[in-house]
C-alpha cells in the first residue's frame, strides 16, 4: 500500500546502525514526518514513559529497531541484561502500538533465532525446531518472544505487525568496539589497528572456518521500507510462518572475509586464528526466497560495502 510522505513514522532506535539506515532511506524517499528519541530522552524499558510518548506523538507507523546488541563476548557475558532489556523494549513498544492504533509495525529480529544445527539455508519454517546456540541464547529467546508477540497480536487483535529477520549486518554506525562488536566490525578494527602499528599479524577469534552471510545495512533499510509498503501481515501469517527473512544469499568464510578486509584496509600482514576462542554457529545462511518472490533483492556487493564501511570508520573512529 502507498504510504503518504507526511505520515508520522516512529523509528525506535533511530541512532543505531539499523535505525539510522531506515531514517536515511525514508528521508531519501521523501518522507518528512519522522520521529526519533535517544535512549537518554526515552527509556524504552520504562512502560510509563512509553505510554506517555505514544499518547502524545500518536505515530501511524513504527519500525522497532531498538535493541541491546553485541557479539559473542557481549552476548555470553551480559546474558541477563540481553534477555531483560530486549523483552522489556519489545513488550512496551509493541503493546503501546496496539493500544494507540498504529497502522503497521515492523519488528527487527536476528538470524540467531534459528536453531544452532539448523538445516541450511535457514527457512522461516525452521523456527523453534531445535536448540539455540548457547552463547547468544538469551538474546535469541527475547527476539523469538517479540516475533510471537507480533504474530499473536495479529491473531487476536488483527494488528498489522510483521517481524523481519535480517542476516549478519554491517555498515555505517556499526559498533567497532572490540569488547562488544560483531565479527565483521571487530575484524575491521583489528586490521586497521594492526596496519597503524605495523604489526606482523592479526589474531582473529576461532578457526576461520565458519561461513557467514553479510548484508549491508542500507540494503536492509531498503527491504524494510519495501515491506512496509508492499507486504501485509496477512500475507506472512497465511503462509504458516511467523517472520520473513532478509539476506543477500551470498556466503563467505570468516577467513575469507578477513582477507578481503585486509585488502580494503591495505594491510600487508598475516592473519592468525585463535583456536581457543569459540566459532559460534558453523554456517548461517538465510533462505530469503520469500522476500525475493515479493520483488525485493539486495544490491550492494560485499567488497563495495566493506570499502564504504571502512571509509565511514576512518571518518568517525580512525
Amino acid at each position: 500500500m502507498a504510504i503518504e510522505k507526511g505520515a508520522k513514522i516512529y523509528i525506535a532506535g533511530h541512532s543505531g546502525m539499523v535505525g539510522s539506515a531506515i531514517w536515511r532511506n525514508l528521508k531519501a524517499k521523501g518522507f518528512t514526518n519522522l520521529i526519533g528519541r535517544s535512549s537518554n530522552e526515552l527509556d524504552l524499558r520504562n512502560q510509563g514513559s512509553l505510554i506517555n510518548f505514544f499518547k502524545k506523538e500518536k505515530p501511524e507507523y513504527v519500525f522497532l529497531a531498538a535493541a541491546k546488541v553485541g557479539g559473542i563476548l557481549a552476548n555470553d557475558t551480559y546474558r541477563a541484561e540481553f534477555i531483560y532489556d530486549n523483552i522489556q523494549i519489545q513488550n512496551n513498544v509493541i503493546h503501546q502500538s496496539y493500544l494507540t492504533g498504529v497502522k503497521k509495525l515492523l519488528f527487527l529480529g536476528s538470524s540467531c533465532i534459528y536453531p544452532r544445527d539448523c538445516p541450511q539455508p535457514m527457512q522461516e519454517e525452521y523456527l523453534l525446531m531445535g536448540k539455540l546456540e548457547k552463547t547468544n541464547e538469551p538474546y535469541a529467546v527475547a527476539k523469538i518472544a517479540g516475533i510471537k508477540m507480533c504474530e499473536n497480536y495479529y491473531n487476536q487483535y488483527g494488528c498489522n505487525f510483521i517481524s523481519v529477520m535480517p542476516t549478519n549486518l554491517y555498515g555505517p554506525h556499526d559498533n567497532f568496539d572490540l569488547e562488544s562488536s560483531h565479527v565483521l566490525p571487530a575484524i575491521i578494527r583489528k586490521i586497521h589497528e594492526a596496519k597503524k602499528s605495523n604489526s606482523p599479524f592479526v589474531e582473529v577469534w576461532g578457526t576461520g572456518k565458519p561461513i557467514r552471510e553479510f548484508l549491508h545495512v542500507d540494503d536492509l533499510a531498503n527491504a524494510c521500507i519495501f515491506i512496509l509498503e508492499n507486504i501485509e501481515a496477512k500475507g506472512i501469517y497465511s503462509q504458516n510462518i511467523s517472520q520473513i527473512n532478509i539476506g543477500s544469499g551470498k556466503e563467505i568464510s570468516i577467513k575469507e572475509v578477513a582477507n578481503l578486509i585486509s585488502k580494503v584496509v591495505g594491510y600487508k600482514g598475516g592473519i592468525k586464528h585463535d583456536f581457543s576462542k569459540p566459532d559460534g554457529t558453523i554456517r548461517k545462511l538465510l533462505d530469503s526466497s520469500r522476500v525475493h518472490s515479493f520483488g525485493w533483492e539486495s544490491s550492494t556487493d560485499l567488497i563495495d560495502g566493506l570499502s564504504m564501511t571502512y571509509d565511514w570508520f576512518l571518518k568517525n573512529n580512525g
